[in-house]
């Protein structure tokens, strides 16, 4: 299954998810205080990213039907 990062627009959520299952990123807010935007950025996609390529479609529904709380 060949899975893409992608953007998300619903009602209540509008980020990134996977193109295959109802996984979504939801950034960790710490640790972004005081730095540069750049590097606020930076971390932002490190760690979409790594999230990303940890996470297993098999466990989520479709992103067609993704109900977030």
């Amino acid at each position: 299954m060949a899975r893409n990062l992608v953007f998300v627009k619903k009602s209540n959520f509008e980020g990134f998810g996977c193109s295959e299952c109802g996984w979504v990123f939801r950034p960790a807010s710490s640790g972004l205080v005081g730095e540069t935007l750049e590097n606020m950025m930076d971390k932002f996609e490190k760690e979409r990213d790594k999230e990303f390529a940890a996470h297993h479609c098999v466990q989520r529904a479709k992103t067609t039907d993704l109900k977030l709380k």
